[in-house]
């Protein structure tokens, strides 16, 4: 019984005065996830996003009164989903070519 007590007694002197290292709990961290925005995005107006983009580009001869504009009339927005990412040919601003395939995506 005394070895017991003798035993008990140095564990927790040696506990006390730090002399016994005591395993630390670690506790996993949440993997990082990446946030994906479900808000929809908002919509893009083909009069007065669209089509002034195109009017910079491919004026005169797309737009009324142009030698292409009735095989390609683009102040038409069924022209453009038509076309495409095909128009992207003369569209090279990496701004207008997001804007116009948001507006492609678009019901």
């Amino acid at each position: 019984m005394r070895m017991v007590l003798g035993v008990m007694a140095m564990t927790l002197l040696l506990v006390e005065s730090g002399g016994i290292v005591r395993p630390v709990r670690t506790t996993s961290a949440a993997p990082a996830s990446v946030h994906v925005s479900t808000a929809p995005k908002a919509h893009i107006d083909f009069d007065t996003q669209i089509k002034p983009i195109f009017q910079s580009k491919c004026m005169p001869c797309h737009f009324s009164g142009g030698q292409m504009y009735d095989r390609l009339p683009f102040d038409k927005s069924a022209t453009i989903r038509k076309l495409g990412t095909r128009l992207f040919t003369r569209i090279k601003e990496a701004n207008d070519r997001k804007l116009i395939e948001d507006f492609l995506a678009q019901p």
